[in-house]
């Protein structure tokens, strides 16, 4: 899949890996302009084609009373004053059939989850809406069984696809990355590197996610070296109280130096 075929997208002539960024979900359009602007900035500076990222719902929550969004269509409408604003394209996940034909009124990306990827007919939603399809690698499969999400997508005469790996389960609390599985699902898609979730640490007794971002630079700069074609960070400007995924979120002041670091060592990489 060529980048230059996303909508918006910017900077595709410059070598550089592409970057899937913002918030876990989409609070409100204050914080979600704020995080875009400076990612849009710093992207732009770096010449690193940039997709701004944000859930408009959050349908895989552990407990019942966790936040799950502002409402359908006013989160799908700050993602597209988002695109508007910036002139950047977005995505954003789906949990339902009928989620695919609504969210691609408004986005660019429509991203199944992982837990959800080897639901047939929610990929098949996805892919026969025309847009990019990015399936996240789910966190139970290996990564030659991608090729057949891929497949799913493709054979609906869909070829824009791209696969995420966000971890495998490592016993119940914890994830690991197998960064063998870069090369071995680039034979079937462009391969985007979730850093943020792998670093995610489940079912926590308190039914709540944990994580571990300081190990955000190591997984990042690890993938980057290993090939991988893009990365995808959750940021917030204030993690701690962010409303999804806030234990294993990038503080949005860290971004620069990480990307800055991704980008030299993309260039070396290059160069071998």
């Amino acid at each position: 899949m060529q980048l230059n075929k996303i909508p918006k997208i910017k900077h595709t002539t410059a070598n550089n890996f592409f970057l899937l960024a913002g918030p876990c979900a989409i609070e409100g359009e204050e914080m979600a302009m704020q995080i875009a602007e400076k990612i849009v900035k710093i992207t732009d500076k770096l010449e690193i084609p940039y997709i701004f990222k944000g859930s408009f719902k959050k349908a895989n929550r552990s407990r019942i009373d966790s936040f799950t969004g502002i409402g359908d269509e006013k989160a799908l409408k700050i993602l597209r004053k988002v695109s508007e604003t910036f002139g950047v394209p977005t995505v954003t996940d789906i949990h339902e059939i009928s989620d695919a034909a609504m969210a691609a009124e408004y986005v660019d990306v429509l991203q199944i989850p992982a837990f959800l990827v080897r639901q047939t007919d929610l990929v098949v939603a996805a892919a026969e809406t025309g847009k990019v399809v990015n399936l996240k690698k789910g966190q139970f499969m290996s990564p030659e069984s991608m090729k057949h999400a891929v497949t799913k997508v493709t054979d609906c005469n869909n070829q824009q696809v791209l696969i995420t790996d966000r971890g495998t389960m490592f016993g119940y609390q914890d994830m690991i990355v197998d960064f063998r599985g870069i090369p071995t699902m680039k034979q079937f898609a462009p391969v985007i590197l979730d850093v943020t979730h792998s670093l995610q640490q489940p079912n926590q007794t308190v039914g709540v996610t944990g994580g571990r971002p300081e190990m955000i630079s190591t997984i990042a700069r690890a993938g980057i070296a290993t090939g991988a074609d893009g990365i995808f960070i959750e940021t917030h400007f204030d993690p701690a109280n962010a409303k999804s995924d806030g234990a294993n979120m990038l503080n949005l002041s860290l971004l620069e130096k990480l990307l800055t670091d991704l980008v030299a060592i993309r260039k070396t990489v290059n160069i071998l």
